[in-house]
């Protein structure tokens, strides 16, 4: 499943009234939202976006927009319901972002991460040299892991670089805060990361079907519209390792790309497909022919 695709069955399940996305770039995780949106994005590139939220779009970012004291005013409830992460891809920076999105959110709301799971080392670098690139985002699930064993923790196997669902959250909690500066020194470190082998082969992650067809949503959308307090949600972390997932290192093409590369691109995917879909060589022998 392509991540914007769990985006969309999370927005059309539980319905959330105010979403916030961090890093909007072209448009399409908005294009996914038809509730009151913000967007944030010192750059964004919406010029072909079709949308269909009421969006506040704000050029900054993500700390200049959280530091606003009116930050969130164009939710007329107060809150987040439900936020996407998908700005800067450095480990400090997104942790970051779920620590300010979480103290605006609530119990029911929910945090979706994008770029959790590289599928090389080259591919998780918190410096970019390679077109498809995911930065040190994965370090956000492992300080979760560590700092936040109260939260609800799943990756989730989606293309082409993973996702990370984030429930029950607790507005009021300190704990990353407090630990920050720590956290910082102790996960923000030079390339070559040491990508964990159950990132790369992704043994922990859980089938975005399976987390799809989950009766969470209308739970947590039904705790939220009755202010009553959230249903247990550990029978989620039974969906952990439930991926069915064959790393196929991809094509580390050196970033900025030259002239012609998404030309060059689509031939070599195009190729591999052809490749894929031929059968061994022994099956296209002819039985005369030794």
């Amino acid at each position: 499943m392509e991540r914007h695709d769990f985006l969309s069955i999370v927005h059309k399940r539980y319905q959330p009234r105010s979403y916030l996305e961090i890093g909007v770039f072209t448009g399409q995780g908005l294009a996914r939202s038809t509730t009151r949106t913000i967007g944030v994005d010192p750059e964004p590139k919406l010029k072909k976006a079709k949308l269909a939220c009421d969006l506040k779009l704000v050029e900054a970012t993500s700390d200049d927009f959280f530091a606003q004291p009116d930050a969130i005013s164009w939710f007329p409830e107060g809150v987040i319901d439900l936020t996407f992460i998908d700005g800067l891809h450095i480990f400090e920076f997104v942790l970051r972002d779920f620590m300010n999105a979480e103290r605006l959110s609530a119990p029911s709301s929910v945090v979706i991460f994008d770029d959790v799971l590289p599928r090389s080392v080259a591919e998780g670098a918190r410096n970019r040299h390679t077109i498809v690139w995911t930065g040190d985002t994965y370090k956000v699930l492992l300080v979760l892991e560590r700092y936040r064993p109260d939260l609800v923790i799943i990756p989730v196997n989606t293309k082409p670089t993973g996702t990370l669902l984030v429930l029950g959250l607790n507005p009021t909690n300190t704990v990353l805060i407090d630990h920050y500066d720590e956290i910082v020194r102790e996960y923000a470190t030079e390339d070559p990361q040491s990508v964990p082998n159950e990132i790369l082969y992704r043994s922990t992650a859980a089938d975005p079907k399976l987390l799809a067809a989950s009766p969470v949503w209308q739970q947590l959308a039904e705790a939220r519209e009755s202010r009553t307090p959230v249903p247990s949600l550990n029978d989620l972390r039974s969906l952990r390792g439930t991926a069915k997932f064959r790393l196929v290192p991809p094509l580390d093409d050196p970033w900025p790309p030259k002239r012609g590369y998404h030309a060059r691109h689509a031939r070599l995917a195009m190729r591999k497909l052809v490749n894929a879909a031929r059968p061994p060589l022994a099956a296209q022998r002819r039985p005369d022919i030794p």
